[in-house]
């Protein structure tokens, strides 16, 4: 199994201490500052699972979930919602997916971790 988690972020800052982060965690880290960018990436090298932001734009994170799932048919790629907003569970909850989950801006490497390894095996 491939160890690369897609980070797609539009915030530099994030995106720079989550490299940190997921490295030392043993994780090899895919930074996507740009929401199309993303999409195509996942085309064309998936990744293991997607830690997804949902305040960006051109299209928000719950758009990016919603073609990723339905126009590209990508069902079972692992997606964790990674959102400073309380109110996101609530939505995941009603939408039955089996491989999406949250985490809560700002993380620490435990719960990153056991986020991570919630839908993957654990690095070796």
């Amino acid at each position: 199994m491939t160890r690369k988690i897609m980070l797609v972020e539009d915030d530099q800052p994030i995106l720079d201490m989550m490299d940190i982060l997921l490295r030392r965690i043993g994780y090899e880290p895919v930074l996507v500052p740009d929401v199309l960018d993303a999409l195509e990436r996942v085309k064309s090298d998936p990744p293991a699972l997607i830690l997804l932001d949902i305040m960006m734009t051109p299209m928000n994170g719950w758009e990016f979930l919603e073609k990723l799932r339905t126009e590209y048919n990508i069902r079972d790629l692992p997606v964790i919602l990674f959102t400073a907003s309380p109110s996101v569970e609530e939505r995941i909850a009603l939408m039955k997916d089996p491989y999406l989950g949250v985490l809560q801006k700002p993380v620490s490497i435990p719960e990153l971790k056991a986020g991570l390894e919630k839908f993957l095996k654990k690095p070796e």
